[in-house]
């Protein structure tokens, strides 16, 4: 039971934290293919785009749960359960700018 609860929570923040990236295009792409015929008449160019990726912060923790578990008769009994904790790229970017304004001000 605790491997499955534990397996559903890693599952849960890898789908999370791929949800949560922002991907912004820095550079647009080029290709130029060749022109062939019998001998080359110009060169290739190929230029990639960029692209600038923002992943998520993703904290993963445990904090303690009372749950009832089965015995003879039952009773509540503390135990450990995972935790996560998700910062999408936007929240990131909004504390780092909130960070740069607060040193700027400060340095004054």
């Amino acid at each position: 039971m605790l491997k499955t609860t534990f397996a559903t929570a890693l599952i849960a923040a890898g789908v999370l934290g791929l949800s949560g990236c922002d991907v912004k295009k820095t550079q647009e792409g080029n290709v130029t293919l060749p022109k062939y015929d019998v001998q080359k008449k110009a060169s290739g160019d190929v230029t990639l785009p960029k692209y600038d990726v923002t992943t998520p912060d993703v904290q993963v923790g445990s904090k303690d749960a009372t749950v009832t578990v089965p015995k003879v008769e039952t009773e509540k009994k503390t135990i450990e359960v995972p935790t996560i904790g998700v910062k999408t790229a936007k929240e990131k970017e909004q504390e780092q700018a909130s960070k740069q304004m607060g040193s700027a001000s400060a340095a004054r």
